[in-house]
């Protein structure tokens, strides 16, 4: 099936072949590698990491060779059992840990899993730090500890109860304004840990819950990747029980998704739009979001008087630019808010309170404050190109021929027109450039991908 070795953690498909999946001897040697990495970096043996999964079917077994082998290196485990993305990275910094590992696929079918590396902040390594772990796992320079030295293992069943503490402490969470409302509101988990933490987070801010999908069997009722085309369900569940907002996350519940009053979707785009438009209200400062998200999000930064950065795609860069903007809100358009008020990840979490206390605040139902917000298309095409062509060479020509319009190079190509743009980025693994576009209709947005592709090839 696969295995994909990147800078940002392991992921494959479970069994087969070593080196050809994720197998449990790639596990053990991928682990051995992150531990080896972090006891080399740190100059120390004695670590404390912090290991947390998603619900889905491989997710014990895979815990239990991470757990086993970080023991092994002697280094002290954490285990946070079913958690969040979020969760764990809330949890390192807690617990004053050296760094911490998410067992989880993300929005990725059940036959997945993968091994996200956290640093001692709760952050995702560079990816510098990304090619060092890579190095060490192909050289499996180990080192593992003698038997009086086996690192010590800890559970801890608090995680959630800390993070959702943690948000509701935060001052532009209005917990007294969702509670006058009384929303009720359905979830659709996937039956991953969303459907442990959002409902706890739920009723803590006094909505009544109707739990769709939440059993954390890792049995995917649907695909997992919170789409229109996946979402059938939740949103006619809507209507039947005549619920004010839907929510649905992905099975490691950092990314957010939101289904209207009337059962439609209210756009993955538009939560981190609707987040920014809430927080910028009351507090002037910088928003960012990376080149392949929605411009309705600089729309409504400008609006408020605040300004707008896009960074290159990957959750890595997103935060990078934020701190070097000192930005106030940000996020990718596939629904992950980071507030770094709370921590630099993404999280769904957060991301619910902050949009329940702005539908309070407003007084509008979800559809009445979709409404608010400019109305864009997006659109994804490719062109498959042929291994002999240099594509770089290609989108510098790109590059040339739309030199009078707004451009970015800092990934791939991207070319602000005036009512729309287009994103152009090779893909790492095939000759392919992926092409993004977004206009004011779907229309529009799939035509200039088209005209994308008919410029390309004349340029080959």
């Amino acid at each position: 099936m696969a295995l994909i070795k990147s800078i940002s953690g392991i992921r494959g498909t479970i069994g087969g072949k070593v080196d050809e999946n994720l197998t449990p001897l790639d596990v053990v040697k991928f682990t051995s590698a992150f531990g080896t990495w972090l006891q080399n970096n740190k100059n120390k043996k004695d670590l404390t990491l912090v290991v947390g999964r998603d619900a889905r079917i491989s997710g014990s077994m895979v815990n239990s060779l991470v757990t086993a082998t970080l023991q092994g290196l002697g280094i002290h485990v954490v285990d946070l059992g079913l958690s969040t993305t979020p969760t764990v990275e809330v949890m390192v910094p807690e617990l004053n840990a050296d760094g911490g590992i998410i067992l989880t696929a993300s929005h990725n079918p059940k036959q997945w899993n993968a091994l996200k590396l956290l640093n001692e902040k709760g952050e995702f390594i560079t990816g510098e730090n990304g090619t060092e772990v890579l190095a060490l796992a192909e050289s499996q320079d180990f080192d593992y500890a003698e038997v009086d030295d086996l690192g010590k293992y800890e559970i801890r069943n608090d995680g959630f109860d800390i993070h959702i503490q943690k948000i509701l402490d935060l001052p532009m969470v209005d917990a007294e304004a969702i509670k006058a409302k009384k929303f009720k509101v359905v979830v659709d988990a996937v039956n991953s840990t969303g459907g442990i933490a959002i409902p706890q987070l739920l009723e803590e801010l006094g909505c009544e819950v109707v739990k769709l999908y939440c059993e954390p069997n890792g049995h995917f009722p649907h695909n997992p990747e919170p789409l229109k085309e996946h979402l059938g369900d939740i949103c006619e569940l809507m209507k039947t029980e005549k619920a004010d907002v839907g929510i649905v996350v992905d099975p490691d519940v950092d990314r957010l998704a939101l289904v209207d009053e009337n059962g439609e979707l209210f756009g993955e785009e538009y939560t981190l739009v609707a987040v920014a438009d809430y927080l910028l209200r009351h507090q002037k400062g910088t928003a960012i979001s990376n080149l392949s998200s929605s411009r309705a999000l600089r729309d409504v930064a400008r609006n408020l008087g605040s300004e707008y950065f896009a960074s290159a795609v990957g959750e890595v860069n997103v935060v990078t630019l934020m701190k070097e903007k000192n930005a106030v809100i940000g996020g990718e358009g596939n629904g992950g808010i980071i507030y770094p008020e709370l921590h630099y990840g993404r999280d769904s979490l957060v991301g619910v309170a902050l949009f329940l206390t702005h539908l309070a605040k407003e007084n509008k139902t979800v559809s009445e404050l979709r409404a608010t917000y400019p109305s864009y298309f997006m659109g994804k095409k490719k062109i498959e190109l042929t291994p002999d062509i240099d594509v770089d060479s290609l989108l510098t020509k790109m590059e040339k021929e739309y030199q009078t319009e707004d451009i970015s190079t800092i990934d791939g190509v991207k070319i602000d027109f005036e009512n729309n743009w287009v994103h152009l980025r090779k893909s790492n693994t095939e000759p392919i450039i992926r092409i993004y576009t977004e206009a004011f209709s779907q229309e529009e947005a799939d035509r200039l991908g088209d005209q994308m592709i008919e410029k390309i090839r004349s340029l080959i």
